[in-house]
């Protein structure tokens, strides 16, 4: 079923309500804090790159605030065990039985600041979670619950004591973003004390709500030539001199998924070819793997998504739903 005219309308009210309050307490990000909340919209996981004071945690924060839900930071270190995240059966004396112990990766917003200083099997322990949305521990699977959003951050710049994320992993996020500085007339906000601490935002919107969003904004119409859009992107990504590897299908599918919540963002019931030129890079970019001697050439995967972009000639019309 697609999504009404008069839902769309609704959806797009409440999302610009909720980008309003977070950038509250991050002033100036207006497109970083849409983004992310598509993603969460889409049912995806997002990871946050950017060098240190840029406001990352801060953001991640602010949006697991404005969620009337749940949320927990883990700070990942390298002796961060897989146990710690997701949590631990303990021996009770007591009864003579094994009690679970939840960890916090159970909570509607998870922010898992500089993931990338936890070693590569704690890492790994993200992934069914991510993926699933469901924790298996000693045999027994236990579901996180909804809504469900990882938010990671990382430090691109200082790599001391840091293990690279996997292909396999990253491929897990919807989409790779950055916040990059503010500019002047926010930074200039920010120092006169304009900017609203996080831990005093008021929640928006209940964790119900949010699932109904994402209910909607999965019924939004895609037409047939948009689809087939997506899909020579993809494929284009693949034939790339520059590209050893490129986007796979859980790519195009995240792709249409947030192309959808995008449109209903906007309050449309219908996606757009530019719908998805928007969301190309944040979405299909970190999923590709350069050739070596492209990357020593200096190309970066998002140059990659910009120029398929321009290769691949959008659809120009449309078919009514």
């Amino acid at each position: 079923m697609t999504i009404t005219t008069e839902q769309a309308t609704w959806f797009a009210q409440t999302f610009a309500h909720l980008a309003d309050n977070v950038e509250r307490a991050v002033l100036g990000k207006r497109h970083v804090v849409e983004l992310i909340l598509t993603a969460m919209l889409s049912e995806g996981h997002v990871l946050i790159e950017d060098v240190p004071g840029t406001g990352k945690t801060s953001l991640a924060r602010a949006i697991g605030q404005s969620v009337q839900g749940s949320n927990t930071r883990i700070q990942f270190t390298p002796d961060l065990l897989p146990g710690d995240i997701t949590g631990i059966t303990v021996y009770d004396q007591k009864t003579g039985d094994f009690d679970f112990h939840a960890g916090p990766i159970f909570a509607n917003i998870v922010l898992a600041d500089e993931i990338n200083r936890a070693s590569p099997k704690t890492q790994a322990a993200l992934l069914e979670v991510m993926e699933e949305g469901r924790v298996t521990i000693d045999g027994i699977t236990r579901a996180v619950g909804k809504p469900f959003l990882v938010l990671a951050t990382q430090n691109p710049v200082e790599q001391a004591g840091t293990y690279r994320l996997p292909e396999a992993q990253l491929d897990r996020f919807l989409l790779r973003t950055s916040l990059g500085y503010p500019d002047h007339a926010a930074t200039v906000s920010i120092l006169g004390g304009a900017a609203v601490a996080t831990e005093d935002l008021a929640a928006v919107i209940t964790p119900d709500a949010l699932v109904g969003m994402s209910e909607l904004a999965a019924d939004v119409y895609v037409d047939a030539l948009v689809l087939d859009y997506i899909a020579r992107l993809v494929d284009a990504t693949r034939s790339a001199d520059e590209v050893r590897l490129g986007v796979s299908i859980r790519g195009a599918l995240a792709l249409t998924r947030a192309a959808r919540a995008s449109a209903a963002a906007q309050g449309r019931t219908f996606v757009t070819p530019d719908d998805v030129k928007r969301l190309a890079v944040p979405v299909l970019a970190h999923r590709l793997i350069l050739h070596p001697e492209a990357e020593f050439d200096g190309v970066t995967p998002e140059a990659v998504i910009g120029q398929v972009l321009l290769d691949v000639t959008p659809p120009t019309r449309r078919e009514a739903p």
